[in-house]
This record gives structure tokens, C-alpha cells and sequence, in this order.
């Protein structure tokens, strides 16, 4: 085993070698990334299945692959002979191994196109659209509406506040990959692109390869079906994972884009946090459209549940606001508040991992927060403890019940900051916490 992983640990060094910026082509990068990841499924199943096994699946690839380029019908015949002569198990073990090939050859086009789309930002070369980022196309979307179209730049500004795109999440109970497949396929794009990024040390290197194999022998020993119909209540939780996975952190990243694109063409303003520029709905638990599965009791289900995580969202980041907001100048509307929340706050809350005790007065920032923490707490529990037994003892008045009220004691902070000449700190984590 160690001799194996000398071989490979050399094989990864002379494919970074060969993927040295200026020395191939992006086609040749993608040839490699897919040749790794094959070179690394093809031990993982010879050593779960054994030396025959994976030299049939070699000789299968291979076969296909030149009858590919040949269309010669004695290659499909010889490649038929192969596949007829497996017993059923094994049979089914090379089927599911072609399956998982053709999702790491997947992968391995990803990489290499968002390798190619980094190289073009880099260049500055947006001639081909479909190449360059979503980033890039705000900035240039603005540079031609300012420039060949002769919009002003505060015409842009303006309409950008007052447009709206609505993204609206649906249900999929016929996708066809496993949510535990996604992430595991997202893992390996993360390891693959690290893999293959610059100034990467050996031990670096060795402990990628590490993780990448782990993560393709994960998925290869995942069932690839549902074995049982998704209900919306799993639907509604799949839906949630997008959230979790990659708006939750793209929203306010591709915003701050906008406001640097702004920037760009002469607006110093941001795009307000209230502005509903991007605004997400959902029809999953909802649709009664020739649904029979969906119903009251569902719906209701399917709303607590979508409070829950996003209460759960908030609040694994609401601590590291109180760490960032630990000023003491405030505005005097900050400073009364202060005062009363910690005048009739609690004296201490074991529950939380970091302000348990209570927050000093002098600290306003955080009194105001540490609120906003308590009642997304009893937001949370409430909703999960409505989901599970239909009843809570936490009173909705100690909750969150609606965005308005979310918002008033952030907006509070806000305005406290720009006030006393802090608004770089505003338009920090706060201002990201106000957009999300």
C-alpha cells in the first residue's frame, strides 16, 4: 500500500508538472483532471473488488473509447462479448462503476471550466460571454449601459434599486442524484481544484490526494436511488439545502460585486439592504396543483420547518456579529434601548457557547444583539417543538413572527454606526446580515 501511494503521490507530480500555466491547453487540462480522478476510482476498485473486476472495467473503457473514434461494429461486438460473459454481481458492480465514472468525468469538466473562466476574468476577456463569471458580466452589463447604450450612471443606479428578480424553488422528487451524492461530488471538485492550484506544498498535496480518494470511494459506496418516494416535508428539506450550501453565503457576495461594479461607473452609494433586487419564494409543500400528497396539515408542516432552518441560519451567525460589534460609541436611540434590554435581560443562558453571562452595559452593540439572539433562539425551538408535538410552551411574543420585526433592532445598529462615523463597520458583516 505504501509503494502504491509513492506511485501516486509521483503521478500527481508529473500531471501538475504538465499543468503548468502557459504549457497546455485548457482541453488538455480537462484530459488530465479526468485521468486522475479515473486513475484514482480504478485502485479504490481494485482493492474493493479485486484485480479482475477492474481490469474488465479497463478493457470495457478502453473498447468503448476506440470504437468511439473507430465505429468499427467488431469493436462493439467484442465490447458485447465482455459485458455477456459477467456473472450477474459482477455485472452489476461494472454497471455501477461506469455510472460513477461518468460522474467524475462530470466533475472533471466542471473544474476545468470554472478554470477557464477564472484565467478569462484574469485576462479580462469577456469577447466570449459564455466564459466569463456572473461577476464579470455585472461589471460589463454596466460599463455598455453607461457607455454605448448612453444611460447615466445614476439611470442604472436607479433602476437597479427598483428591479426585482424572483427566484422561485420548486420541487424535484425525480432528481435523480441523492443529496448526500451532491456534496460528496462537491467535495471532489474542491478537492480537485485545490489539487491543481499554485504554491500547493507537498504535504498539501499528499493529504488532498488523501481526501479526494475517501471522497470518490464515499460516492462509489452510496446507493445512487431512493429506495423509498420523497414526501414534501423531504422535499422541503432538500429545497433548504441550496440554501445552505450556497445562497445563503452567494447572495450577499454577488451584492457586494454589484455595489464594486457601481463603484466602477461613478455610483459611491450601495445598493440599499431593503432593495428586493433578489427575493426567493417556494412552491414546495404548497402546490395542491393535482398533488394529493399535499395537504393542510403538510403545508403547515412544511412552513414550521422552513422557520426552523431559517432561524438555525440566522443564528449560527448572530455570535459572530457580537464579536464584530464591540463598540461602545453608539447614537442616543441605541443607547436608551441598551439600557432597557439590559436592565430586564437574563442574568445568564448556559444554552449559548459564547455571551452567556450577561452582556455589560457598555457594550450596547451586543445588548441589542444578544436580544436579537434570545428571540431567534425561541423562534427556533418553538417552531421545532410545534413540528414535533403540535404544541410549544415558548409564547409566540418571545419569537420572531414576522421580517419586520427581524429587521428593526439590526436597521437600529445601522443607524448607530453611520451616525457616529462608523460606517465602514456598518457595511460590513451587518450590512450582509441585512441583505441575507
Amino acid at each position: 500500500m505504501a509503494g502504491r501511494n509513492v506511485e501516486k503521490m509521483a503521478s500527481i507530480d508529473a500531471q501538475l508538472r504538465l499543468l503548468a500555466p502557459g504549457k497546455v491547453s485548457e482541453d488538455d487540462k480537462l484530459v488530465e483532471y479526468d485521468a486522475l480522478l479515473l486513475d484514482r476510482f480504478l485502485d479504490i476498485l481494485q482493492d474493493l473488488h479485486g484485480q479482475d473486476i477492474r481490469e474488465t472495467v479497463q478493457e470495457c473503457y478502453e473498447l468503448s473509447a476506440e470504437y468511439e473514434g473507430k465505429h468499427d461494429p467488431s469493436i462493439l461486438e467484442e465490447l458485447g462479448k465482455v459485458i455477456t460473459s459477467l456473472d450477474p454481481g459482477d455485472s452489476i458492480v461494472v454497471t455501477k462503476s461506469f455510472s460513477h465514472m461518468l460522474s467524475l468525468a462530470n466533475l472533471a469538466e466542471e473544474v476545468q471550466i470554472a478554470y477557464r473562466r477564472r484565467i478569462k476574468l484574469k485576462k479580462g476577456d469577456f469577447a466570449d460571454e459564455s466564459s466569463a463569471t456572473t461577476e464579470s458580466d455585472i461589471e460589463e452589463t454596466l460599463k455598455r449601459l453607461v457607455g454605448p447604450l448612453k444611460k447615466s450612471p445614476e439611470e442604472v443606479f436607479d433602476s437597479l434599486k427598483n428591479q426585482t428578480v424572483d427566484l422561485v424553488l420548486t420541487a424535484h422528487p425525480t432528481q435523480s442524484v441523492r443529496r448526500s451524492l451532491l456534496q460528496k461530488h462537491g467535495r471532489i471538485r474542491n478537492c480537485l481544484t485545490q489539487l491543481y492550484a499554485k504554491d500547493i506544498t507537498p504535504d498539501d498535496k499528499q493529504e488532498l490526494d488523501e481526501a479526494l480518494q475517501r471522497e470518490i470511494q464515499a460516492a462509489f459506496r452510496t446507493d445512487e436511488i431512493r429506495r423509498n418516494p420523497p414526501t414534501p416535508q423531504d422535499e422541503m428539506r432538500a429545497g433548504m439545502s441550496y440554501f445552505h450550501e450556497t445562497i445563503w453565503k452567494g447572495v450577499p457576495k454577488f451584492l457586494r460585486r454589484v455595489d464594486t461594479a457601481l463603484k466602477n461607473i461613478g455610483i459611491n452609494e450601495r445598493i440599499p439592504y431593503n432593495a428586493p433586487l433578489i427575493q426567493f419564494s417556494s412552491w414546495m409543500g404548497g402546490d395542491r396543483d393535482g398533488n394529493p400528497r399535499v395537504t393542510p396539515e403538510v403545508t403547515r408542516d412544511v412552513c414550521l420547518l422552513a422557520r426552523m432552518m431559517a432561524a438555525n441560519l440566522y443564528f449560527s451567525q448572530i455570535e459572530d456579529l457580537m464579536f464584530e460589534l464591540s463598540m461602545w460609541r453608539c447614537s442616543d436611540e441605541l443607547r436608551v434601548r441598551a439600557d432597557e434590554l439590559h436592565r430586564s435581560s437574563r442574568k445568564d443562558a448556559k444554552h449559548y457557547i459564547e455571551f452567556w453571562k450577561q452582556i455589560p452595559p457598555n457594550e450596547p452593540y451586543r445588548v441589542i444583539l444578544g436580544d436579537v439572539r434570545d428571540k431567534l433562539y425561541n423562534t427556533r425551538e418553538r417552531a421545532r417543538y410545534l413540528l414535533a408535538n403540535g404544541i410549544s410552551d415558548i409564547p409566540e411574543e418571545a419569537t420572531f413572527t414576522n421580517v419586520e420585526q427581524f429587521l428593526e433592532p439590526l436597521e437600529l445598529c445601522y443607524r448607530s454606526l453611520c451616525a457616529c462615523g462608523d460606517r465602514p463597520i456598518a457595511d460590513g458583516s451587518l450590512l450582509d446580515f441585512l441583505r441575507t
